[in-house]
């Protein structure tokens, strides 16, 4: 292959689930739905699921092809050996109803699960596979539009005030250990009891739930079990707002997702960007497979504290630059112009505005706004001129 240019236009697959928007990609970049399906990703990175093309030279490529022509000069020496891949994903993500209850294994625990499940003979593409590959999947979600979500634990006293407030008879018992016992090994009891509610046990106590929401119309967290309990009825995750933190992020407001930690997107669009990983253990709001055993063995079972739940970027110039705990990916969001080195293979995509990329060989490339481009390191270095924002994603 030939010596790629400096900057290649992106060809993105848009993820068509159940759960994503019919406007919110539209009304934000211009690009009609002509479908009218709902829009939940578009995926800009090479994960065999929805793997970007590439314009170079007037052909059209997949980006996994292409990169592995020539890996070094590609993604770069470091990220070569240490991934021999392009280690993130960058997303797109537009959720007009609930995504599941997730907790993603650490890197340690995929390992040991893809090989368990391999040498078990369970097909990739099986219900009941737990692990899709050996690797973890921290996520990082900045904000386009406000964005509700859950994020982690809350503090043991007010999982314990919520669910006093409720009053539910069949967890009565449960609780008491968990006021008795506010520690760690207390609340993986507890959240343990209520994924393992089942039959009639199961019944009396959604059933609970829904009388208090329905007589308790004003309180925040009733309202939005209640619209959750529309799109899933009958879920055990309709308990997770009484447990987990309620977020909603305001456009440019960022939030990272560690290995273990159970979160749920509810409603809004924003940029994703994580680890090149399809490992997903649900823990509900969610008609797919739910492995009690699994979710409680990789799930940290320790309060957020608020402060966390936010990240804070780093703003050099016009730069935010948010801080990353993972080798895999980094993030970064401009305004305006900027002069950017490579250190890895990257991806800009234009936010708001047209974006244009110089290259000192005299290349250039324009993106409007919602298209993206991928540069390979040997770029080097290359200068961006916007009058928007626009976002990078490297590692």
């Amino acid at each position: 292959m030939k010596q790629l240019p400096p900057f290649m236009l992106m060809t993105n697959i848009i993820q068509e689930y159940a759960w994503g928007s019919k406007s919110s990609i539209e009304a934000l970049f211009g690009m009609p739905n002509r479908s009218l399906k709902p829009q939940a990703e578009i995926w800009m990175g090479a994960h065999p699921n929805g793997c970007s093309s590439v314009i170079v030279e007037d052909l059209t490529l997949r980006l996994d092809n292409v990169i592995n022509q020539d890996k070094v000069n590609i993604l770069g020496e470091k990220a070569q050996r240490c991934f021999n891949q392009l280690p993130f994903l960058f997303k797109v993500l537009a959720a007009e109803k609930a995504l599941s209850i997730q907790v993603h294994p650490s890197k340690e625990a995929a390992e040991v699960g893809f090989a368990k499940e391999n040498k078990a003979g369970i097909d990739l593409k099986a219900p009941n596979r737990n692990y899709k590959d050996p690797n973890h999947k921290p996520e990082l979600i900045y904000a386009l539009t406000p964005f509700q979500a859950m994020n982690g634990f809350c503090h043991y006293s007010v999982i314990i005030k919520a669910f006093e407030k409720v009053s539910i008879q069949v967890l009565e018992s449960e609780l008491e250990v968990l006021k008795n016992n506010q520690t760690q090994s207390g609340l993986r009891h507890f959240f343990n009891a209520i994924l393992s509610l089942e039959g009639k046990r199961k019944e009396n106590a959604l059933n609970e739930l829904m009388l208090h929401v329905k007589t308790h119309t004003q309180g925040a967290t009733d309202v939005l079990i209640a619209e959750l309990a529309k799109q899933y009825p009958g879920d055990i995750g309709l308990f997770a707002p009484l447990m987990l933190h309620v977020i909603t992020l305001q456009p440019g407001e960022a939030m990272f997702l560690d290995d273990g930690t159970p979160h749920a997107y509810i409603k809004g669009t924003g940029l994703e960007i994580m680890a090149n990983s399809d490992n997903v253990l649900r823990a509900g709001l969610t008609a797919k497979y739910i492995d009690v055993i699994e979710i409680i063995a990789n799930t940290i079972c320790v309060p957020k504290p608020d402060d966390k739940i936010l990240i804070e970027a780093n703003v050099i110039g016009n730069a935010k630059h948010y801080p990353i705990p993972v080798d895999d990916f980094k993030f970064s969001i401009y305004e305006g112009n900027a002069y950017i080195k490579c250190q890895s293979a990257e991806i800009i995509f234009a936010i708001n505005e047209n974006v244009i990329l110089y290259h000192a060989s005299g290349e250039t490339l324009t993106l409007k706004q919602g298209q993206s481009a991928f540069i390979p390191f040997h770029a080097q270095q290359y200068s961006v001129k916007s009058t928007g924002t626009f976002a990078r994603a490297y590692n």
